[in-house]
């Protein structure tokens, strides 16, 4: 399915988050630059600390103190937001942009029925009566899947399982009819069964409305069955960027590689695993260059010298001076 990247949603450029601490500036994000389309869902993966959620908290406009937005651009249908005030982003959230939180909890209010949760954001964000906003939000529930919405409207969140808490999460992002929902681990909590159903209810609903969808996971599972694009990123910075497919299939750059093979597969039969020697350096001890250099079997003296190549949003898939070839068989 073709996205039209000429226009997209969200576009990212050159975004770079710093954090100043007693031990000197830290740059979770440090120049991420990609863009979304309409309809599309963008699969960003890396290890814990690799910056994925740190970027969707800078977009979103959730970054608690000292983190701060420190340069690039953050645009949302052409418009620039990260030059926006704390009222003004206050009022993009939930109509233009909605967040899914790996905890329902974190996002329904225990004390209120569901019901109520759905209309007041309903009628915060669109010009509708009370009952207009009360159809709409069993409507809403119904397209979810929550059986017998009419009556589920009036339970309290403790009253739906986890997956059914999702499930109207997904309803109270989506009714305001966003452009862009930014999804932060939404099925870790999920056994797997429900964690699928969720996924394809993502995405057919996100198909089905043109919404673009930033899928921010460690599950590579997840990525391969609802992303249209992978972005690999490590240490604050893109690794790999590019079609799902081609980059599960033939990744080029050595971090994504071990990340890939690293993951269990759902096969019998399958090789020993690899191992990623090492771990992800911290951001207070960054190297000079790239800095998966330590790690990588690949790495060569430009590596772990200068200045580390950059991935850009709209030239070239990898940020790697040597990266894995077509082809090319691995030792």
């Amino acid at each position: 399915m073709g996205h039209d990247l000429a226009n997209p949603v969200l576009s990212l450029r050159d975004l770079t988050v710093e954090i100043k601490t007693r031990r000197g500036l830290l740059k979770p994000v440090d120049g991420v630059s990609f863009d979304i389309a309409p309809g599309e869902i963008l699969g960003i993966v890396g290890e814990s600390g690799a910056g994925k959620s740190m970027t969707g908290n800078a977009v979103i406009g959730l970054l608690d103190p000292p983190a701060r937005i420190a340069g690039g651009e953050v645009r949302l249908a052409g418009q620039r937001i990260d030059t926006l005030s704390s009222e003004e982003m206050r009022r993009l959230r939930g109509k233009q942009i909605g967040m899914i939180f790996q905890d329902p909890l974190t996002s329904l209010n225990p004390l209120l029925r569901i019901g109520d949760q759905l209309t007041e954001t309903i009628r915060t964000h669109l010009d509708l009566g009370a009952n207009a906003a009360r159809e709409r939000a069993i409507a809403a529930l119904d397209e979810v899947g929550i059986p017998a919405a009419e009556e589920r409207i009036n339970s309290y969140p403790h009253e739906f399982s986890g997956g059914m808490r999702q499930r109207a999460v997904i309803a109270l992002t989506l009714c305001a009819e966003p452009s862009l929902v930014i999804a932060d681990e939404p099925t870790t909590a999920l056994d797997v069964s429900v964690q699928a159903q969720i996924i394809a209810l993502l995405k057919r609903l996100c198909r089905q409305r043109g919404v673009a969808v930033m899928l921010i996971t460690h599950d590579i599972g997840v990525i391969a069955e609802a992303a249209d694009r992978i972005a690999v990123m490590y240490a604050g910075r893109m690794a790999e960027i590019g079609d799902v497919a081609e980059v599960l299939r033939r990744p080029r750059h050595p971090y994504a590689d071990g990340l890939l093979s690293s993951t269990p597969a759902a096969s019998a039969g399958q090789a020993r695993l690899r191992q990623i020697p090492g771990a992800m350096p911290r951001l207070t001890a960054l190297p000079e260059g790239c800095a998966f250099a330590a790690r990588c079997e690949r790495a060569q003296d430009r590596c772990r010298q200068g200045a580390a190549p950059r991935l850009e949003a709209d030239n070239g898939r990898t940020a790697c001076w040597f990266p894995i070839q077509h082809g090319e068989v691995e030792a």
